[in-house]
């Protein structure tokens, strides 16, 4: 937790989450923008992966649909963030689970896995859709969970 101080006072507390996938390319880009754009002011929030890509088009598509743009987003590799405080790690995926059951750094590690998007195959259409839901699944969960500044606890 991050305290800002203007003249002696204290003016603010930001705590940190970082968001945690396979390939930061999805989920995780989506659920770091989504906590920015729904608790920026009681968060400050990142993103990374196991073994990153690069950000999904689909993703950059469908959070625009909401006002957010996340095409300046790059994927990242955890062991960038590895050592730094965070209140909060979440896992957005089993694999991500698997692979980082300890974070070095991490006050708490959450888990909430959602479907991943890019394993959607079809249509345009399909896909869009299939990236739309998991985008307001995470949507929903970020504004239950983390709603009125707190963080959620371990499942």
């Amino acid at each position: 937790m991050y305290v800002f101080r203007s003249e002696g006072r204290v003016i603010g507390v930001s705590k940190r989450v970082l968001f945690v996938c396979t390939h930061n390319s999805c989920r995780s880009q989506m659920a770091e923008a989504l906590l920015r754009y729904r608790f920026g002011e009681d968060f400050e929030t990142f993103s990374a992966g196991t073994a990153p890509s690069r950000v999904n088009p689909w993703a950059i598509r469908v959070m625009g649909e909401l006002g957010v743009d996340i095409s300046g987003q790059i994927s990242e590799h955890i062991e960038e963030y590895l050592g730094e405080p965070f209140d909060l790690v979440v896992t957005t995926c089993d694999s991500a689970r698997d692979t980082c059951p300890v974070v070095p750094g991490a006050a708490a590690i959450v888990h909430h896995s959602f479907e991943d998007p890019s394993a959607a195959a079809g249509t345009s259409e399909q896909i869009l859709t299939a990236f739309r839901r998991v985008r307001d699944e995470i949507d929903r969960w970020i504004q239950q969970a983390f709603g009125g500044g707190r963080l959620p606890e371990s499942d």
